[in-house]
């Protein structure tokens, strides 16, 4: 088929990887506290009801609806307030002053909110008060139940943890989750041509961010890498720090040498030293991407270009850790967007172009391009809030067209 000779669509690609993925063995129990981004091996579970008890959602007088006629006048025999309930039944007849989230008196249905109510004499809890609404059964009365029931799952197996559902369950009561071990990640990077940033430059060298850039989106999605190491461009020294870099990880990334030219070793490696599931991307910017496995370890090649590399990892290789790490592989919310600008393209393959979203005046969503799109040139990912879908035959799309695209932000709750 003519998209597999050129090389898998992305779709195409993300099928066959996943399919033969499966959570990596093992699980830990973690404190709750240190849990958001983990992902659950077991769901949480509500070991009581929250708030366990009828409380007041308003500042003012619990009372029985019967009670509670417009004119109607009631002594105020007590005060209820949060964590220091009334506790005793309320008569008919009688009212309780009542803060937010406290205990609802027995004998009580209902909650008379302080500004609905003309305060008599004396003090707000040794008073009397007369009414200036009607007062229905359960009104501003919460239900013992309202955050959780017995036994109500607040989170399932397979769920990433978000801030708000560790703070959830721990307002349950939880105190630890049984979460999926993480991958451990190695990384290597190749390129005779690289140095790090503050060594000196000899003629034809530049500084390195594939590896800085690599690091920095396994920090940002909660994945620690154990070692890295760069290589030059030697088959021998390749083979030697593949294989010590795959015996220390459950997953081995690396960076250049996946594509044909006489200095491309990896992946010849790769197939020599382990097995390729596919490579070659039909895709753009991407085309050169390699994975399989190697001694046991999930590799994956990614290209040597730095902006190649982050869209290739994006689409590829964080779904991938997703399923190793036990979750169900999400894609990046896709979202329909119109051009500020025009936009001209080469045809030829699917390209991802990255761009910043912003709005119209009424508010619309709106992607500017972000300038070049050279897959060297990391300026175009600097700022970038959307990948645009552009189809292999588009030549030229003209400002406030339609097209889909995806959004390359995490969630912040």
């Amino acid at each position: 088929m003519q998209e597999v000779r050129q090389g898998y669509t992305l779709d195409q690609a993300r099928a066959r990887l996943l399919a033969v993925l499966n959570p990596l063995p093992g699980r830990n129990v973690c404190p709750l506290r240190q849990a958001r981004g983990r992902v659950l091996a077991a769901p949480l579970v509500a070991p009581r009801a929250v708030p366990g008890f009828r409380a007041s959602s308003m500042d003012g007088y619990a009372l029985r609806a019967v009670d509670g006629r417009p004119g109607q006048s009631l002594p105020v025999v007590g005060c209820s307030a949060a964590g220091a309930p009334y506790g005793r039944p309320l008569q008919p007849g009688r009212a309780v002053r009542i803060f937010t989230g406290a205990v609802v008196p027995d004998g009580a249905d209902a909650v008379a909110p302080q500004e609905d109510v003309q305060l008599a004499q004396g003090e707000p809890s040794n008073s009397m008060i007369t009414l200036e609404t009607s007062i229905h059964p359960g009104q501003w009365v919460r239900s013992p139940q309202e955050e959780a029931a017995p036994g109500e799952q607040l989170a399932s197996a397979g769920q990433r943890l978000g801030s708000v559902d560790v703070v959830r369950a721990m307002g349950c009561g939880l105190c630890t989750a049984q979460v999926y071990s993480r991958p451990r990640v190695t990384l290597l990077i190749t390129g005779s041509e690289l140095r790090p940033a503050g060594d000196p430059l000899p003629p034809g060298t530049i500084c390195d961010s594939n590896g800085p850039l690599l690091l920095s989106l396994l920090e940002q999605l909660g994945l620690t890498v154990v070692d890295h190491q760069w290589v030059d461009d030697d088959p021998q020294r390749l083979e030697t720090a593949l294989l010590r870099l795959a015996g220390r990880s459950d997953v081995l990334i690396s960076t250049g040498g996946v594509s044909v030219g006489d200095g491309d070793h990896v992946r010849p490696l790769l197939e020599r030293l382990g097995t390729l599931q596919f490579w070659r991307l039909f895709l753009k910017p991407g085309r050169p991407f390699a994975t399989g496995t190697m001694a046991g370890t999930r590799f994956f090649g990614l290209p040597g270009n730095p902006v190649s590399a982050a869209v290739t990892f994006l689409q590829l290789v964080w779904p991938a850790l997703q399923a190793l790490e036990g979750a169900a592989p999400e894609p990046w919310p896709r979202l329909r967007v119109r051009l500020a600008d025009p936009l001209r393209r080469r045809p030829g393959r699917p390209e991802l172009v990255r761009a910043h979203l912003t709005t119209d005046y009424r508010g619309n969503p709106l992607a500017t391009p972000c300038g070049d799109q050279s897959s060297a040139r990391l300026a175009s990912l600097q700022g970038a809030d959307l990948l645009l879908e552009i189809d292999a035959s588009t030549t030229e799309l003209p400002a406030g067209t339609a097209v889909t695209a995806q959004l390359l932000r995490l969630p912040v709750l």
